[in-house]
């Protein structure tokens, strides 16, 4: 069950970046849970990482090696988390990482482990390393969709976005793809996404950018509250094309960073869309706060309320709910009058109370829908946020009750 159509782009090939797939059995047979990124040497990579104090090996890996140097090699495994694992878990993940490193002939500081799926269970090392042949053998620069789907899990469809823009008279493209549907509520980037550009432009600057878009995407969305120990978000720029390099304070640099964003945007809303179980794709849109953060904590306050949560999946337009969650939301001094909120266009709260012009039938046909946005109006101050989330339905409990059996 998912929200929309969530067809795949055609994706544009980054020129420096190949991709291969491979089957290696890590938890299911005869499924694409290998994933190898080959990145060409002088290529810029960023990264953003999970903050769940739980984080796994393979972010603890992969954190390292980034900052020792410029990476080569991403190796992502589906199926298991390596999170949890302790002392063993480390020795797997370099295991895997010394594995790659001897096939493809570079130093295994050189190689970023990622890996999503059960948290508490020993990585299965030797499926992972008998199937890094075949995962180099695929090697492809156009393989994006394939990859697309070696790295799911209870993700019911693959997720990507790509464009393409003029840069001074130049092409550069961007091409990513992500992963996620439960345990989301990132609190640096997502479940797992890695994006790619043949732009030119330094890693203090890339880093930036990343840190930038994460915040506005992926840093806004959530489906259950939970923050996974494998959050991890790359960006790659390899470099290759021929627009000049991105500089800071230039047009060019603006003009791409609109791009990006457009990109991270779309991979993280795809997340939501999929998100386990869901039925409905809800903005939660907060305005007048009086500070970015106060604005968050009400949009958060309302998108994790279980009760307004199950009252969107069953169409129930019961405006109390969300009514209630705002109350709740620890604002000070908090002016009941001053407050308005809308589902789409219909108003149902205003002036302390339920709106005058507001009728059941009214809110039925907007809880009908499919995509809602709920938008609360505070009368404080300047301040806005956006975050996305979905519904709560029975579906959701079904598969993360039977997520290991």
């Amino acid at each position: 069950m998912a929200v929309g159509k969530g067809e795949l782009p055609n994706f544009h090939v980054i020129d420096g970046v190949r991709l291969g797939v491979a089957k290696s059995g890590i938890k299911y047979q005869d499924r694409k849970d290998l994933v190898v990124f080959e990145l060409i040497e002088g290529s810029t990579c960023a990264g953003v990482f999970t903050k769940n104090a739980f984080c796994a090996a393979p972010v603890v890996l992969s954190k390292k090696n980034l900052a020792a140097g410029a990476p080569r090699y991403l190796l992502i495994n589906t199926g298991n988390a390596n999170a949890g694992t302790g002392a063993q878990g480390m020795k797997d993940a370099l295991e895997c990482c010394q594995a790659l490193s001897e096939l493809a002939g570079v130093d295994s500081h050189a190689i970023l482990p990622f890996s999503t799926g059960v948290i508490g269970e020993k990585l299965p090392v030797t499926a992972i390393i008998d199937g890094l042949p075949a995962a180099l053998t695929a090697l492809d620069e156009s393989a994006w969709a394939d990859a697309a789907e070696g790295i799911m899990t209870t993700d019911t469809r693959p997720k990507g976005a790509s464009k393409v823009i003029d840069i001074e008279g130049h092409q550069v493209s961007i091409s990513g793809i992500s992963k996620g549907a439960g345990m989301i509520m990132p609190n640096m980037a997502t479940m797992l996404g890695f994006v790619a550009t043949d732009a030119n432009i330094d890693q203090v600057l890339l880093q930036e950018l990343l840190t930038e878009c994460a915040n506005l995407s992926f840093n806004r969305i959530t489906i259950d509250g939970d923050t996974s120990t494998n959050d991890s978000c790359m960006l790659i720029a390899t470099g290759k094309s021929e627009a000049p390099k991105l500089e800071r304070g230039s047009a060019a640099l603006e003009q791409f960073t609109v791009a990006l964003k457009a990109i991270f945007m779309e991979l993280a809303q795809a997340i939501v869309r999929d998100g386990e179980g869901a039925t409905k794709f809800v903005s939660v849109v907060v305005e007048g706060a009086q500070s970015q953060q106060e604005a968050l904590d009400v949009a958060y306050t309302v998108a994790h309320s279980p009760l307004v949560k199950t009252a969107l999946f069953a169409c129930d337009p019961n405006w109390g709910r969300i009514l209630a969650a705002v109350g709740r939301a620890g604002l000070a001094e908090l002016d009941l009058d001053a407050i308005v909120i809308d589902l789409d266009e219909v108003c149902i709260v205003r002036d302390g109370g339920r709106d005058p012009d507001y009728t059941e039938e009214r809110g039925q046909e907007v809880m009908n829908r499919e995509e809602i946005t709920i938008r609360i109006q505070l009368g404080r101050g300047d301040s806005a946020e956006t975050i996305w989330t979905t519904d709560l339905s029975h579906e959701y409990v079904t598969i993360n009750a039977e997520y290991r059996t």
